[in-house]
């Protein structure tokens, strides 16, 4: 069962990652800036992934993958690592990471659908079911009273560009990696996110900054482990999942974030742990166990 489920498992591990990742650059972010945290993570995720790749297959950079794969991966990695990530950051500041993360909860259907259309995907019957199921727990988990529906249309459309640029990066990753080895996939996504991110840095002139950042002990050893388990890790596991099961599927196991961070967040911060989070935890889970009958 558990090769036959082998990419559903993957998913569940990026989770696992990007919950980790996600507290270290929350951490680093508040040091350094989240412009520098996007450059600097990428930057060392190459560093890991060539280390990585040097030892498994002798090469230091992905000079074996093909012009098909450079092209499909490295779109994936502009869309996906750049603009995503960048009118992610965005949206926080006009509406706030809450309200962010729970419009960003939808990618999952977004992925879907674009799986539909562009790669011809088909779920069945009980995974279109246990997706909803898993973004309602996902919704019921990081929603709260207070929130009101009437957000403003710019932090709502930054929010869902963020869910968007997600949803085509793994596409995109599905249509450009075959069967390619994964580590190197990601390591050619780095190259054009992190080449995206230097452009935008030179025209602001903001390369002062980054300097600054890496001067920043407690700063660099948070982004330091956020890459490990993020752009490294986290997203070579990604492109894994994606090879072995339907991108809406990965999707949805990758958007357990919310769910896995709640315990690890309420002790790292001392955030109290809400029943509407517990209540959003179980029927996630209920919703993740239909995707293994």
């Amino acid at each position: 069962m558990a090769l036959s489920h082998i990419g559903e498992i993957a998913g569940l591990g990026v989770s696992l990652c990007w919950t980790m990742s996600a507290l270290y650059f929350e951490k680093a972010g508040t040091r350094i800036g989240s412009l520098s945290v996007n450059f600097i993570r990428l930057f060392l995720a190459l560093l890991f992934l060539g280390l990585t790749t040097l030892v498994t297959k002798g090469l230091l950079l992905p000079i074996d993958a093909t012009g098909y794969q450079w092209f499909w991966l490295g779109l994936s990695g502009v869309i996906g690592f750049y603009l995503g990530d960048l009118v992610l950051f965005k949206s926080y500041l006009v509406i706030g990471s809450r309200t962010a993360a729970l419009i960003m909860s939808f990618s999952p259907m977004l992925t879907a659908i674009i799986g539909w259309f562009f790669l011809k995907e088909k779920l069945t019957t009980l995974e279109v079911i246990a997706i909803f199921v898993s973004i309602a727990g996902i919704v019921t988990a990081i929603s709260n009273k207070k929130m009101k529906l009437n957000i403003p249309i710019k932090g709502l459309l930054l929010a869902l560009g963020g869910a968007l640029g997600q949803s085509i990066g793994i596409i995109l990753s599905k249509k450009g990696i075959g069967d390619y080895d994964p580590v190197a996939a990601t390591q050619i996504r780095a190259i054009f996110g992190l080449a995206s991110f230097a452009i935008m840095i030179t025209i602001l002139g903001r390369w002062p900054k980054i300097m600054l950042a890496l001067k920043d002990k407690i700063g660099m050893k948070a982004v330091t482990v956020g890459s490990i388990f993020g752009p490294f890790l986290g997203v070579s596991l990604a492109l894994f999942a994606i090879q072995h099961t339907n991108t809406g599927v990965a999707s949805t196991l990758m958007a357990l974030v919310p769910i896995f961070i709640i315990w690890p967040s309420a002790i790292m911060f001392r955030e109290k742990i809400k029943i509407q989070q517990i209540i959003g935890a179980i029927i996630s889970i209920i919703g993740v166990s239909l995707f293994f009958l």
